[in-house]
């Protein structure tokens, strides 16, 4: 199963390494590579029935219980046929869609890694790993939707895409982790088969909101939906294929595949219902008012992924047998629209609507092929989009608590959607009047040859349903439900009330169209007057909310005044060790200064002394010499208790520093007085919190009561591993190899800056 990705990836490879010779053929040869993935998966069919799943795994991070896990069943065959078989002809008509862009190699191996990564995305079995392939998806189409990049709206609009479907995706990536530790794994087939309860769990509510953060995001859903019509900036074989019947669609399958683990619940059955139901009104409606061909699809694509979310959301049997239909048949009408969207556009110069028409003489074939696909997608009979309609109707009217809100708002989207059928078939074919840049002629075989057979699966599969039903819901809908159901799909329901629905939708639409010429105008008013300001344009404007708000808190916080930065460092370590040290009650410490010898005190009164005589000090010789005072005392404490390596360290450390400032100060300029009286308190000040709580932090150190001293681990094995019997020694040349090193070669380079600065020739 997983050679089925490698292939595809390995197809990616290969598309670089076609000679020119056979660069006509290039389309066609790289469609055999998921026409071969998908005719592989059409002999699963028959074992899906029997077996439900079928399941691979290799080992991958084990420590941590993750392996690359795969999985086919009724679900992820249904998603992997549609990927690998529109694949097919998107290739194929990419053949001669990019035929003069430049650069058309980057091009398939950015399409052939999407269609990996989506294929891999349906068939992974590990959470993790479908993030994975998920965050790869968002990558591939992101690269795919920038192809022609050094336009503007054409990168702004890849990035808006990347931007929001990734934040998106790590909503979903905290939902997964949340899951996994709420259920002890990250395994599908152990959640979905396994007796968890997640719907149980106290953080059930956390979970379901992140992982549909990702789901809607993804699958474009209000409040979210505006990134997609933006995206239509890509060649049009990558909207037909990504934007239609690939990428937008993972959000239903997330879903779709969690609902055996989510569903149930009254959080599930509102907040999806009520997300679907507002975006499939709101992008039927903004369809109408659109003169861009493929943003007026793009817009009723936004209402198709609606309807299937509020499809998922209702999670009745009806429910969803009517989403896994419309799921195929909107990938059929949806996939072929947009390539004939691409066709017009190569053939007329434009995609605005107000300037096509009269193509049907000058296109017949390319008009046949899109009459069909408008049939499916206004869901009239025989299209397969009629058997869906009717299907979804009736699960609507059966809708439990909100059958009469998702029927309203149900038939009203689909009034809009007849309505947008016929007013493309009629502004794009059969208006009269022509006012394109270009004398249109049919196109190359290579446009219509995709879309066509793609219209005829729709019309065939709703004239004889039946199998459809039987060999790809009916399998989906076990897995979905987790349990054995009988399909039995049909053209013909009888007259009923789903009937009469169907019927006042066709009206509906049809009395629209006719009172287009009033009613456009008016929705175009009421747009300009309550829609004036677009998500895309809000969401431009965040981000440039968030770089003003970087860039004005880097002028604050990245100022450059070197003295500033160690005042709020040292400030913030003072008064955050102050706190700890006052909670833990540091002068409960049982030390008396009547117990120390008295050249200890002798000796610590003259460092005190020399101290601060180096801070009134107004001579830097002086100064030097009574910080070397304070040095070599503080080497002579060391000695008095034993600690001979660290008193020779010391003298050492302390001759050398002397040296080497007698040395740079005649270097120096002048003495000046550089710091106002304020500053002088201020900074002495800072200094006492932080000297404060450095000796608070010392005192406290010798009565803490830990269970295993750090001292004890060298004590116990300088000897045996690091073969020495000076602990000093040990620790700093074995335990603490890598820090003796590190300070070494500050030393060192210290060393090196001082004499380069001397050598500097001031001529």
């Amino acid at each position: 199963m997983e050679w089925t990705l490698l292939i595809l990836f390995i197809a990616a490879g290969i598309s670089l390494m076609i000679p020119s010779r056979l660069k006509n053929l290039k389309g066609w040869i790289l469609s055999l590579f998921p026409f071969g993935v998908f005719v592989y998966l059409l002999t699963f069919i028959p074992v899906i029935d029997e077996q439900w799943l079928i399941e691979r795994s290799r080992p991958w991070m084990a420590d941590l219980g993750l392996n690359l896990h795969f999985m086919l069943d009724g679900l992820s065959l249904t998603f992997a046929l549609l990927i690998t078989g529109i694949g097919t002809f998107i290739l194929i008509y990419a053949h001669e869609y990019m035929r003069y862009y430049s650069h058309t190699k980057r091009f398939y191996v950015y399409l052939l890694v999407f269609m990996g990564s989506m294929l891999g995305l349906v068939l992974s079995a590990n959470l993790i790993l479908l993030f994975i392939f998920w965050e790869l998806t968002g990558i591939s189409s992101f690269l795919l939707i920038g192809f022609k990049h050094h336009q503007e709206n054409v990168r702004t609009s890849a990035i808006q895409a990347l931007l929001v479907t990734t934040f998106g995706g790590l909503m979903m990536l905290a939902g997964f982790v949340l899951l996994g530790l709420a259920s002890g794994t990250y395994s599908l087939p152990e959640l979905i088969i396994g007796d968890i309860k997640i719907t149980q769990h106290g953080w059930y509510l956390p979970i379901l909101i992140l992982i549909l953060g990702g789901a809607f995001s993804k699958s474009a859903q209000f409040p979210f939906h505006f990134w997609l019509p933006g995206a239509m900036q890509a060649p049009s074989p990558v909207s037909a294929f990504l934007h239609s019947a690939t990428m937008v669609k993972a959000g239903i399958y997330l879903l779709a595949r969690l609902n055996p683990v989510l569903a149930g619940t009254a959080e599930w059955q509102t907040i999806i219902p009520l997300v679907g139901g507002s975006t499939m009104l709101i992008g039927a409606y903004l369809a109408l008012t659109q003169k861009d061909l493929k943003a007026i699809l793009a817009y009723t694509t936004i209402s198709a992924l609606g309807m299937l979310m509020l499809l998922i959301g209702i999670d009745t049997e009806l429910a969803i047998k009517g989403a896994l239909i419309y799921l195929i048949v909107h990938a059929l009408y949806k996939g072929t629209l947009f390539m004939i969207a691409g066709s017009v556009e190569k053939q007329t110069g434009t995609r605005d609507i107000d300037l096509l028409g009269n193509l049907a003489y000058k296109m017949p074939i390319t008009t046949a092929v899109a009459l069909l696909a408008l049939l499916s997608m206004a869901g009239l009979p025989p299209m397969l989009g009629y058997v869906g309609k009717e299907i979804i109707y009736e699960a609507k009217i059966q809708a439990p608590h909100i059958a009469g809100f998702v029927t309203f708002f149900g038939v009203v989207s689909n009034i809009f959607m007849v309505w947008v059928s016929i007013f493309i078939a009629y502004r794009v074919f059969f208006r009269r009047q022509y006012h394109g840049f270009k004398t249109p002629k049919e196109t190359s075989h290579h446009f219509w040859i995709g879309p066509g057979i793609l219209a005829l699966v729709g019309l065939i599969l709703g004239l004889f349903p039946h199998q459809l039903g039987e060999y790809l819901i009916q399998p989906a809908m076990n897995v979905i439900r987790a349990e054995s159901l009988k399909v039995d799909l049909k053209l013909w329901h009888g007259f009923n009330q789903v009937f009469m629905l169907s019927l006042l939708t066709v009206i509906g639409g049809v009395v629209l169209f006719m009172l287009r010429k009033q009613i456009i105008p008016f929705f175009r008013k009421v747009n300009k007057k309550f829609f004036d300001v677009r998500f895309s344009d809000l969401f431009t404007r965040f981000l440039d909310g968030i770089m003003l708000f970087a860039r004005h808190n880097t002028r604050i916080m990245q100022h450059g005044y070197q003295r500033i930065y160690l005042m709020v460092l040292f400030l913030s370590v003072a008064f955050l060790g102050w706190y700890q040290l006052i909670d833990t009650r540091f002068w409960t410490i049982g030390l008396s200064v009547g117990h120390l010898p008295p050249y200890v005190t002798l000796i610590g009164a003259i460092i005190v002394i020399a101290t601060l005589f180096t801070l009134f000090s107004r001579s830097r010789m002086a100064a030097i010499i009574s910080m070397g005072v304070v040095g070599y005392g503080i080497a002579i404490i060391y000695l008095i208790y034993s600690a001979i390596d660290l008193a020779i360290t010391q003298l050492l450390v302390e001759t050398l520093t002397v040296a080497i400032f007698v040395l740079v100060i005649f270097k120096l300029p002048r003495f000046a007085k550089l710091s106002s009286r304020a500053s002088k308190i201020r900074d002495g000040i800072i200094a006492l919190l932080v000297g404060g709580f450095m000796t608070g932090m010392a005192l406290k150190a010798r009565n803490l009561e830990l269970q295993h001293p750090i001292s004890d681990y060298f004590l116990n094995h300088g000897l045996s591993e690091g073969f020495g019997s000076n602990i000093v020694n040990v620790i700093l040349v074995d335990f603490r190899a890598l820090d003796t090193l590190g300070e070494v070669t500050v030393l060192l380079i210290a060393t090196l800056g001082v004499v380069a600065l001397l050598k500097i020739d001031k001529s």
